[in-house]
């Protein structure tokens, strides 16, 4: 990994759970931590098997290595939303990890 390449800065965000003005409990997004990333589309093989699961909008983001990042966080870019599906610790070395996410298409 070539850390020029983390040129990016994304936020992760991790879910709350707010009540609103009715009573009612809504589930929102708070900032958990902002980073550099490297950020790619899928291409090649790793493309049309999204594809097949009807997953074009899928997105490689490749961070230094942060514990307590899982499944249920999402991630703010360039002003959309991207909802974490896949987390990889590469090699396990607690360097970087690979996170593939799905472009949200409504915010909320």
């Amino acid at each position: 990994m070539n850390i020029g390449d983390m040129r990016h800065r994304i936020t992760i965000l991790k879910p709350v759970n707010a009540t609103d003005d009715n009573g009612f409990e809504t589930e929102t997004y708070e900032n958990f931590r902002t980073v550099w990333a490297s950020i790619s589309n899928l291409h090649g093989r790793e493309y049309f098997e999204a594809a097949t699961s009807n997953a074009e909008k899928t997105v490689k983001f490749t961070i230094r290595y942060i514990d307590g990042i899982d499944n249920s966080m999402r991630i703010s870019f360039g002003g959309k939303q991207y909802e974490i599906t896949f987390i990889d610790n590469i090699k396990y070395e607690n360097r970087f990890i690979e996170i593939r996410a799905l472009e949200v298409d409504s915010i909320g």
